[in-house]
């Protein structure tokens, strides 16, 4: 998927966490189990199942993602994510993110490491990434502190704004902002959940670990409408995305939440 992995990853996984985080420590785990769906032009293309386990402050994600039966004739992809971090008063800050994924008979591997507040103390992938290009923007220090993994970048607290928001997002490779802006209000239900969702537009701006010259990145950063929708989970006191709409050079990606906190 790209750079467009960032956005996808950004947006499937927050609907994955939000569920179990309790905005104060629990006396035993507490673990919950989702599922979700992803349609290309209407079509299913891959499933995700997920297990968040909450212990006091801490949590732990791990999911599988598979493509759907249609999409293995073309290609076929299984991948495994996890992330470990612990909970804060506003958010949950990652200590390592890792992510193992194969499409045909390639795997790839990716692993970051942080210091519990933000900032990146390491990050691994495989394979090794290609020599960089003229066009390459590298990675600065800089753009490794005070950053957010892709998985739990996007869940904010009950009482805060929602959108507009700017989130600063690490992939392991990359750095990205994701720029969220309000659209209104619609209805949503899914399992667990019925009620109305806050519409944030999403612009996605590069910052470095990117080339300049790619069609990809440029095609990401000139659209105008992609879209995040975010339902309030009462008992947790928390917003995250139920829906999420990403337009493809081949058709629009939908990201939907199947079950949401039911």
């Amino acid at each position: 998927m790209g750079r467009a992995g960032t956005v996808f990853a950004a947006l499937t996984g927050a609907m994955l966490l939000v569920p179990a985080w309790q905005g104060h420590a629990v006396a035993e785990p507490v673990t919950i189990r989702s599922e979700y769906s992803v349609t290309l032009i209407g079509f299913p293309v891959a499933y995700a199942s997920f297990v968040t386990v909450i212990d006091g402050r801490s949590y732990e994600i791990t999911g599988e993602m598979r493509t759907s039966a249609l999409s293995d004739i073309i290609s076929k992809a299984r991948g495994e994510a996890s992330v470990t971090g612990k909970l804060t008063k506003d958010r949950l800050l990652a200590s390592n993110f890792r992510v193992a994924y194969s499409t045909d008979k390639r795997a790839h591997r990716i692993g970051i490491k942080f210091d519990g507040g933000g900032n990146v103390t390491s990050a691994t992938n495989f394979p090794k990434p290609k020599k960089a290009s003229a066009d390459w923007v590298p990675v600065s220090a800089a753009d490794l502190r005070a950053v957010l993994d892709p998985l739990s970048g996007m869940v904010f607290p009950a009482g805060s704004k929602v959108c507009p928001r700017s989130l600063p997002i690490f992939d392991g490779q990359s750095r990205v902002t994701l720029h969220l802006t309000p659209k209104g209000v619609r209805p949503f239900r899914t399992k667990g959940f019925a009620g109305d969702a806050i519409v944030c537009a999403i612009r996605f701006d590069p910052k470095s670990g990117y080339r300049t010259g790619s069609s990809g990145i440029r095609y990401l950063r000139e659209l105008k409408t992609m879209e995040v929708w975010y339902a309030k989970h009462e008992p947790g006191g928390f917003y995250a995305p139920v829906y999420a709409k990403v337009p493809t050079k081949i058709g629009q990606v939908i990201v939907a939440a199947t079950r949401f906190g039911g």
